[in-house]
């Protein structure tokens, strides 16, 4: 963390932390019970979530909300036990981000009618926090004109995992701010090669700055009932349980940001802070290393020869890899994984596969 004097604090600067979803692709390690953002996947020593409060803390001081399903409340509490208790918001039932934004929101606009508020999911991992902050503030001052606003991440590669942002021209009030010309799906390989080598791309990693009003305000334009009852929940917390089931469910992206971006009312920062969202073993093995034999936990644990890929020893016993490459072997005693990086985005389907078959208490 950061020493920045809270003097030194925009006094209408709120985080959104998103803490929800269950990593499928990193099973066993991560699971509904235990999803990855409670996990220490950087081998930092502190959890994904904990990075993610490190980095905001010195931007936002105590104006941070976390929202979390019902089963994670308590485990978000005792990791960020330095938050206040009533901070961390509790969702009775996954409902997509929209809602789970939108509440926080919701609940910023009533403390604060003016603030600006930024969602940060909790379960990203950034190299360089100060260049990471420096881009938030660019993207406050440019939601302080009523913009929404989204950090677009610079590519490192062609990849096809995410979705990307078209750059439009240049906001000239601002240092580095395009307006978005638009959302682009995630791509295939062809389409994302030609699209880095134009240098006016940039990866969507879902990051959005934005006065909390205008977030309400722009989802009122295309679903007004989901904007109202968020407001209302707000207004009366004690309508969750009668409330919250009959929210239209819909991700932010669809929401708010690809009809508002149409309209001529997004923006975008670039951003060059190191990003990696850890989304299957492939990408934790490069996150732990560049090359050879990486091992998540005790290295003492892991006896390899000839041997390249990645090693979670999570049981405690000794786990030998030989004349294997791109191996990837996660141990967490009540199940074992073993597959390949070429694998990785496949370790969804066992999860299905594990569901399916009954043995849904493994998930």
């Amino acid at each position: 963390m950061d020493d920045t004097p809270k003097d030194d604090l925009p006094d209408d600067l709120w985080a959104v932390v998103p803490a929800g979803g269950a990593g499928t692709r990193l099973w066993p390690l991560s699971r509904a019970g235990s999803p990855k953002f409670l996990h220490d996947l950087a081998g930092s020593g502190r959890t994904l979530l904990q990075a993610t409060y490190d980095r905001l803390q010195p931007l936002v001081g105590e104006r941070l909300l976390v929202v979390t399903g019902v089963a994670h409340q308590d485990a978000v509490r005792r990791q960020l036990d330095a938050l206040a208790a009533d901070h961390v918001i509790a969702e009775p039932s996954p409902r997509d981000s929209m809602a789970a934004i939108g509440l926080a929101a919701a609940i910023i606009e009533r403390t604060d009618p003016d603030a600006v508020m930024g969602s940060f999911a909790a379960d990203h991992v950034i190299a360089d926090p100060e260049a990471f902050r420096a881009c938030v503030r660019e993207a406050a001052e440019v939601a302080r004109t009523g913009a929404l606003v989204t950090l677009g991440i610079d590519p490192d590669f062609p990849s096809t995992a995410f979705g990307y942002i078209r750059l439009g021209d240049r906001l000239t009030d601002f240092p580095t701010a395009h307006a978005v010309a638009a959302f682009v799906e995630k791509p295939d390989l062809e389409t994302a090669t030609a699209w880095v080598a134009t240098g006016e791309y940039r990866w969507n990693a879902g990051m959005f700055v934005a006065r909390a009003s205008v977030v309400l305000d722009l989802l009122a334009v295309e679903h007004p009932d989901l904007a109202r009852d968020l407001r209302l929940l707000a207004a009366e917390p004690g309508r969750m349980d009668e409330i919250w089931p009959t929210l239209t469910k819909i991700a932010i992206d669809h929401a708010v940001a690809e009809p508002a971006a149409a309209a001529g009312r997004v923006a975008v920062v670039p951003g060059a802070f190191g990003w990696e969202d850890i989304g299957d073993f492939d990408a934790l093995a490069g996150l732990l290393g560049a090359d050879g034999l990486r091992v998540l936990g005790d290295p003492d644990l892991v006896v390899a020869q000839d041997a390249t890929g990645l090693v979670v020893p999570g049981s405690g016993r000794t786990i030998a890899v030989l004349g294997l490459d791109d191996v990837v072997v996660v141990d967490t005693g009540d199940a074992l994984l073993v597959t390949t990086t070429a694998h990785a985005q496949g370790v969804k389907a066992i999860v299905d596969v594990l569901k399916q078959s009954g043995r849904s208490a493994l998930t």
